[in-house]
C-alpha cells in the first residue's frame, strides 16, 4: 500500500512541535547549568539583588514554570524584556527591526540557488564546469565574509554601505560552502537519475518534453533540498551579519549570547524556529500536492513519486 500521506504528515507533525521544543530545551539547558539561572545570567560579582531579579525574570518557581509563562506570555505577543542587553526594551520591538534585514538577506542569497537550481533542471550547464563550481563552493562563509566586510571599510567606512552589506552577504551566503554549486550539482542528480528511467522515454515517444514528465517527480526532492540550502543560509546568516554588522536576526543572537540576555536569546531562538517550521510545512504541502496530483493523473501519464531528502 502506498501511503503517500505518511511523510508530509510526519514533516507537519514536527513543524507543529518544533517552535515549542527549541524554547523548552533552551530552558531546561539553562536549569541544568551549575548554579542558580539568575546568578549563571547575571553574576553576584556583576550584579545586586540576584533575589529580586530573579523574580522580576520569573526565574524563582522552576523552568517549567518560567517555559509555561514565557509561552503563554508569548502567544499573546508579549515576547518579554531584554534583560541586559538593552534592558527592559520590549523584544518585540528589537526582533521587529531585525527581521526585515535578515529576510532581505535569505531573499538576495536564494536567488543564485534558486538560479542554479533551474538550470541544472533544464540540464543546461555543461558538466565541464563542475570543478570550477566545486572550487567556489570550497570557501567557508566566514572567510568570505571577512574579506567582503575588508572590502566594505575600505569603501564605505567601519559604519556606511548599509546596502552594499546586504548585497555582500548574500552573495556570501549564496556561493560559499556550497550553495550555488550544490544546488547545481544536486539537481542535476535528481533529475538525471528521473530522466533515466523508461517512463521518461515513452513520455518523449509521445512527443511530450523531458521536463514535463519528469518534473512531478523530482519536485518533492527539490523542495527538501531547497529547505536544507534555506536553512544552511539561515545558520550562515549569524555569521556574515556579525562579520558585516548587519543589524539582522543572527547579529541580534549572537550579541545577546554574548551578554548572557536569556531573556532575548530565547525568544530570537524561538523565531529561527517558526522560520524552520515554515520551511518544514511548505515541504509538506508541496509533497502533499504533487503526490495528490500524480494519484489523480490518467494511468500511464506519470510515474510513482520520487523521494525527498
Amino acid at each position: 500500500m502506498n501511503r503517500w500521506w505518511v511523510r508530509p504528515l510526519v514533516r507537519t507533525v514536527a513543524a507543529v512541535f518544533l517552535p515549542v521544543a527549541v524554547p523548552l530545551l533552551l530552558t531546561l539547558l539553562l536549569w541544568a547549568l551549575p548554579g542558580d539561572p539568575a546568578s549563571i545570567v547575571c553574576p553576584p560579582e556583576a550584579c545586586t539583588g540576584t533575589e529580586e531579579l530573579a523574580k522580576r525574570w520569573n526565574l524563582d518557581q522552576g523552568p517549567m514554570h518560567y517555559f509555561a509563562s514565557w509561552v503563554s506570555s508569548a502567544l499573546s505577543g508579549d515576547l518579554g524584556n531584554s534583560w541586559r542587553m538593552q534592558t527592559g526594551t520590549p523584544v518585540r520591538e528589537l526582533v521587529n527591526e531585525s527581521i526585515p534585514n535578515t529576510l532581505k538577506l535569505i531573499g538576495l542569497a536564494l536567488v543564485p540557488i534558486l538560479l542554479g537550481t533551474v538550470l541544472a533542471a533544464v540540464d543546461v550547464v555543461n558538466r565541464k564546469l563542475d570543478p570550477i563550481l566545486h572550487l567556489l563552493g570550497l570557501f567557508p562563509a566566514v572567510i568570505l565574509a571577512v574579506m567582503a566586510a575588508a572590502w566594505k571599510v575600505l569603501t564605505y567606512s567601519e559604519f556606511g554601505g548599509e546596502t552594499a552589506a546586504l548585497l555582500l552577504g548574500a552573495a556570501v551566503l549564496g556561493l560559499a560552502d556550497g550553495a550555488f554549486s550544490g544546488a547545481v550539482t544536486g539537481t542535476r542528480s535528481v533529475a538525471s537519475a528521473e530522466r533515466r528511467q523508461r517512463y521518461t522515454g515513452v513520455g518523449v515517444l509521445r512527443g511530450e518534453t523531458e521536463l514535463a514528465n519528469i518534473l512531478p517527480n523530482i519536485t518533492p526532492a527539490l523542495a527538501g533540498q531547497l529547505r536544507a540550502r534555506t536553512l544552511h543560509l539561515f545558520s550562515g546568516a549569524v555569521v556574515v551579519e556579525v562579520v558585516l554588522k548587519i543589524d539582522g536576526l543572527g547579529d541580534l543572537l549572537w550579541q545577546a549570547a554574548l551578554l548572557q540576555d536569556f531573556g532575548l536569546v530565547l525568544p530570537v531562538a524561538t523565531v529561527f524556529a517558526v522560520f524552520s517550521a515554515i520551511l518544514l510545512l511548505g515541504q509538506a504541502l508541496v509533497e502533499g500536492v504533487v503526490a495528490v496530483w500524480i494519484r489523480w493523473s490518467p494511468p500511464g501519464s506519470t510515474a510513482t513519486v520520487g523521494g525527498a531528502s
